[in-house]
């Protein structure tokens, strides 16, 4: 009933929309003239009307305009605009292309940037430049999206070099990752410490943490959507880099020039080549204990094909696995893990006004733990989610006050849960426990930006969404936001926005973990349900300086926790684990942004509170979750010396976070010959005690030079400068023993994860 409402809805407000008679409309692409990716956010903008727009995600634009001639600028951050004098008595498609300048500060267009966003009814979403990405200092010199990301304020690292988010107090499961319309469930390398994205292959980031488009669905606090490279329709490029850990070559070039390209992106840790030649020099000494192997690598490949002017057709790949090794005398362990992930899209202008994008992806995500006890028996462990999924969305801009967004999608869920297999080589014994599901989700959504007048703007919208498993659930997710302008430097905005979440993961840890359960909603873990408001006001109080505060309050049902003491694995009824409650978060976020200039980078300052409130857990008091943390500070500064060298920094401060610690202990006494190790902690309420504060500086030096061939630069990286040794964790040790052999000391001790660690990393581009 609701959806068909939803359509009739749709349907009444197209054919109310009237059209200008002596209107026509300007349309196209907007791309880079070099290699010819399409430009997201590209500014079209008529000076003596006042009217403007900006490409969509695929770089196309419509704009109503009158009949005659006009001056129409087109313009793109780091690209020189230009200007184009057309004359029209019809509608007319215009490609236009833009040339990219070598440095931020050679291209004026900072400005229109920061009208933009003052602009936009859009709030609470970060953008990311990978130019700034690659000069920032990264662990290891790897440059990492998500931990650039974790720089910006309401955005929080999931623990000391891991790239989870958590954002405004939202559980890292609440974070939808898309990568080219693709859902990518672990999107972690080396047990969370780098991201899945590698950053040669990326062309666009957009993090939303509150006013949700209505087209995104699925998860409560965030949707980080990552777009991949093109492919140079121009000519043969390439570029990579080699790294303290892993090198990368990134590939691409034209197919057929103008009309069709290819991208094709690889990276490999090689740190498994050094231990294994340790290993195999020492195989003879029999006090040496073997290093594990371990490796991860990345496979990211796309194609695209220009039928004509209207049509468009893309393919995009990704495979990315770790693998972890060990063997000794008594066992032999093979772990590996990893995503994989497609899209295939069609592009297709139905008119000047009407823009259709057509997709299909799979997703997989799965891990595979086996392992062999000698010659007598072998476990293995298998779990994972896979997705297909068909999208159709629909841009349609009847006039200029109007933006209008709808579709439908379709996703058929196939769940494999803790599928465990053990048995002897003989075959006198064999066990196999685990669950397969499988699960049906829907959504439908309508959205449109309205302008009402010159100060007046407003995003209203309806997702419709639900999901099938043993009983159908659903739920109406209405949008909605608003900017009121000041001045032309000056706006206020405000939105609410109501999210579900119908699949969850199970996890022991506050980082996301390789073996961690992805659970669909059922008759018991019914849908998580989040309700967000937020307010703002951005100002740009000069060309080059932003500047953003926001507040917010978010809370959410239905909560999915683990009891105390449950057995995630090797369970045919992992739902009787589940405990169910309710979170609260709320907080303030400001930002200061230069983006102009040889000195640019950014100040992110975040006061939050974040409660969870469980009736099985704490008596159900409420709580603060392991993600909560009072203040979180950034600062980032980069300064661009001369047309060669580069330097740049970051300071990080972070509250301590919530942590379980022993606050006393037991053990029985008078019994004779008792190890005097053997002691029973006992443990505070969850997350009763708070970790030490967290700081750490990292510093980087970039050298650029200039070749026949292209332009290469050396990146020094120096991780934590000034040698902080934050906790990791806490655990408590036995200071003293008695002549009773009973301890009679206790302390409590931290456990740091990274010292000061220089990196030195080779990049490259031709």
């Amino acid at each position: 009933m609701h959806l068909r409402f939803f359509y009739i809805s749709v349907l009444i407000f197209l054919t109310q929309v009237g059209f200008s008679q002596n209107a026509i409309t300007l349309s196209g692409y907007i791309s880079d003239i070099q290699n010819g990716e399409t430009l997201i956010g590209a500014s079209i903008f008529v000076p003596k009307l006042k009217i403007g727009t900006v490409s969509n995600e695929y770089g196309f634009y419509s704009l109503e305009i009158p009949r005659g001639e006009l001056e129409v600028v087109f313009s793109y951050i780091g690209y020189k605009s230009i200007t184009k004098r057309l004359n029209l008595s019809e509608n007319f498609q215009a490609n236009i292309e833009l040339l990219s300048g070598q440095t931020l500060t050679e291209v004026e267009v900072s400005a229109e940037s920061n009208k933009e966003v003052i602009n936009s009814t859009q709030m609470s979403v970060e953008k990311l430049s990978m130019r700034e990405a690659k000069l920032l200092p990264a662990l290891f010199g790897e440059v990492d999206i998500i931990k650039t990301l974790q720089l910006k304020p309401g955005i929080k690292s999931g623990g000391e070099g891991t790239s989870g988010v958590v954002v405004r107090g939202g559980s890292p499961d609440q974070n939808l990752f898309i990568l080219d319309e693709a859902v990518i469930y672990n999107p972690s390398h080396l047990f969370g410490f780098f991201s899945t994205f590698n950053s040669d292959a990326v062309k666009d980031v957009q993090l939303y943490k509150g006013g949700f488009p209505a087209q995104y669905g699925g998860r409560l606090s965030s949707v980080i959507d990552v777009k991949l490279n093109e492919g140079n329709k121009k000519e043969f490029s390439g570029a990579g880099g080699v790294g303290l850990i892993a090198s990368r070559l990134t590939l691409e070039g034209p197919i057929k020039k103008d009309k069709s390209s290819f991208m094709v992106s690889g990276r490999r840790t090689y740190v498994d080549l050094i231990t294994r030649q340790i290993n195999n020099s020492k195989e003879d000494d029999e006090d040496f204990n073997p290093i594990p192997d371990y490796f991860f690598y990345d496979l990211n490949a796309k194609l695209n094909y220009e039928i004509n002017d209207k049509n468009k057709i893309y393919w995009s790949g990704y495979l990315g696995r770790d693998f972890f090794k060990f063997s000794d005398d008594q066992i032999n362990i093979n772990f590996n893990w990893g995503n994989t992930a497609s899209t295939l899209r069609w592009n297709r202008i139905i008119n000047p006004r009407f823009f259709s994008n057509l997709s299909f992806t799979i997703s997989d995500y799965n891990y595979k733990f086996n392992n062999r006890f000698g010659d007598i028996a072998t476990f293995n462990l298998t779990s994972g989610i896979r997705d297909y999924t068909i999208k159709q969305n629909f841009f349609f801009k009847p006039n200029n006050k109007h933006n209008i967004r709808f579709g439908i999608d379709y996703t058929r869920h196939q769940f494999e849960i803790g599928r465990l297999q053990f048995g002897d080589d003989a075959g006198s014994f064999n066990f196999t426990a685990g669950q397969n599901f499988t699960g049906n989700s829907f959504a439908g959504y309508f959205a449109d930006d309205f302008e009402i007048n010159e100060k007046w703007k407003i995003n209203y919208g309806l997702r419709l969404s639900g999901f099938y498993n043993q009983k159908f659930f659903g739920g109406i997710e209405p949008r909605f936001s608003a900017k009121y302008s000041l001045n032309s430097n000056l706006s206020v905005k405000a939105s609410y926005t109501n999210m579900s979440q119908y699949v969850h993961l199970v996890s022991t840890s506050g980082a996301s973990l390789p073996t961690d359960i992805w659970y669909p909603t059922d008759i018991v873990a019914t849908p998580q349900r989040s309700n967000q408001i937020a307010a703002g006001v951005s100002w740009s109080f000069s060309d080059d300086l932003l500047f953003t505060n926001e507040v917010y309050y978010k809370w959410t049902n239905r909560v999915i926790d683990l009891r105390d003491g449950a057995q995630i694995f090797v369970n045919d009824d992992l739902s009787g684990e589940f405990v169910f409650g309710n979170g609260t978060s709320y907080g303030n976020e400001i930002y200061l942004e230069k983006k102009n200039g040889k000195f640019t980078g950014w100040i992110g300052y975040t006061l939050s509170l974040s409660e969870l409130e469980f009736p099985d857990i704490r008596n159900g008091d409420p709580f603060p979750p392991r993600y909560d943390t009072r203040h979180d500070l950034s600062v980032v500064a980069l300064y661009q010396l001369n047309r060669r060298w580069n330097l740049t920094a970051t300071w990080i401060f972070t509250s301590g976070a919530p942590t379980t610690i022993p606050i006393g202990r037991f053990f029985i006494q008078d019994i004779v010959g008792a190890d005097p190790q053997f002691v029973i902690p006992e443990y505070s309420l969850r997350n009763d005690f708070r970790m030490p504060n967290f700081h750490r500086m990292d510093l980087g030096v970039v050298c650029k030079f200039w070749h026949k061939w292209g332009t290469s630069d050396l990146t020094l990286s120096i991780y934590n400068a000034y040698d902080r040794r934050n906790p990791f964790f806490l655990y408590i040790d036995i200071e003293d023993i008695n002549d009773d052999s009973v301890p009679d000391s206790f302390k409590a001790k931290q456990v740091s994860l990274f010292p000061i660690l220089p990196s030195l990393t080779y990049n490259f581009k031709f």
